[in-house]
């Protein structure tokens, strides 16, 4: 069963410039091959508002996408950006969701 986690940040309007800095960041690191690559995405007509960020990834299972969770944790070019950023953050939450194959 495949699953996609999705990272949903929502971060303070003011300081998307700052934000969106750090991102492109984190974004270079999956390009490296440290990070594990996602697709962003920011809301243009949505339920959250548009100062809010989704990164998601499909993962071949459940225990494949919780490994990925770990690894970011222990990844520590990872962690730096990540401690950047969080004074940006207002919320954030991770989602897992199963992928339906009909």
């Amino acid at each position: 069963m495949a699953v996609v986690m999705r990272f949903v940040q929502r971060f303070r309007a003011d300081k998307r410039k700052e934000f969106m800095d750090l991102e492109r960041e984190f974004a270079r690191l999956e390009h490296e091959g440290v990070l594990t690559p996602g697709q962003r995405m920011a809301p243009i007509a949505a339920r959250d508002p548009g100062n809010t960020l989704i990164w998601e990834s499909t993962f071949q299972d459940l225990a494949a996408a919780e490994q990925a969770l770990k690894a970011l944790e222990q990844t520590e070019q990872h962690q730096r950006l990540l401690e950047k950023q969080i004074p940006f953050f207002e919320d954030a939450w991770v989602e897992f969701y199963e992928v339906l194959d009909f």
